[in-house]
C-alpha cells in the first residue's frame, strides 16, 4: 500500500497525524510527522517492537509514561524519546492543542497501522477500534505493535476468533494492499530479549 505525502490521518478522540515525508536512511528509513492533540487526549499504551520514536514539543505540554514508570511531563522545545520494545503513552495535558514534530524509525508499516486504526476508531466512533479492522491488525502485526491495555484472554482467543470469523466474512479484502508484516524479524528481536511474539 502506497501513501502520497504529505498524508493526514484524523481521529474520534481528537487526534491528528500529518505524516510529511520518508527520509530514506542506510540503517531504515525515518517518517517524519507532525502530531496535534486535543487537550486530555492521546493514544493508549503501545508498543512498538522494531521502531523508535521521538516527539518535539511545539506547542502546549505533553504528559507521557513509561509502563511500570512514574508520569512525566515536557513543555515547548523538550524531546521525549521512546525506544523500540517500550510500552509507551502520551497525552495532552495542557490546556490549549498540543502540537509536535516527530520522527519514527524504521518507517516499516507504521503509516498504515495508524492509518488503519485512526479508521477504525472512526467506524466504531469511539477509541476502541471497529471488531473486525482490529483483529486484523493485532493478528497480523502482532510482532510488530502491540497494546498494552488489551488484555490476555483477549488476545489469546477473542481476538483469534474475531479475525477468523472477519476472513469467513470477506471483511479484509481491503487489506489485500497491506505491507506484508515483519514477523520473523520481530520475532527474532523479541526472542533475543526474552519476550515471545504472538
Amino acid at each position: 500500500m502506497e501513501f502520497t505525502y504529505p498524508h493526514t490521518i484524523e481521529n474520534c478522540m481528537g487526534e491528528k497525524l500529518i505524516f510529511k515525508q520518508v527520509q530514506p536512511e542506510p540503517d531504515g528509513d525515518r517518517v517524519i510527522v507532525e502530531n496535534l492533540v486535543a487537550p486530555g487526549s492521546g493514544p493508549p499504551v503501545l508498543t512498538h517492537w522494531l521502531q523508535d520514536e521521538c516527539l518535539t514539543v511545539v506547542n502546549g505540554k505533553i504528559g507521557y509514561q513509561v509502563e511500570g514508570k512514574e508520569e512525566q511531563y515536557a513543555g515547548v522545545g523538550e524531546t521525549v524519546l521512546f525506544e523500540r520494545g517500550t510500552p509507551h503513552r502520551f497525552w495532552n495535558a495542557g490546556e490549549g492543542p498540543l502540537k509536535c514534530t516527530c520522527w519514527i524509525k524504521p518507517a516499516d508499516s507504521i503509516v498504515f497501522f495508524l492509518s488503519a486504526i485512526y479508521d477504525a476508531q472512526n467506524k466504531a466512533g469511539g477509541a476502541r477500534p471497529e471488531a473486525f479492522d482490529s483483529a486484523y491488525l493485532m493478528t497480523q502485526y502482532a510482532g510488530e505493535y502491540d497494546m498494552a491495555e488489551i488484555p490476555a484472554f483477549v488476545k489469546k482467543t477473542i481476538i483469534p476468533m474475531t479475525y477468523q470469523l472477519g476472513r469467513i466474512l470477506g471483511k479484509y479484502r481491503k487489506f489485500r494492499n497491506a505491507p506484508k508484516p515483519l514477523k520473523r524479524e520481530a520475532n527474532r528481536l523479541l526472542k533475543a530479549t526474552g519476550l515471545a511474539a504472538s
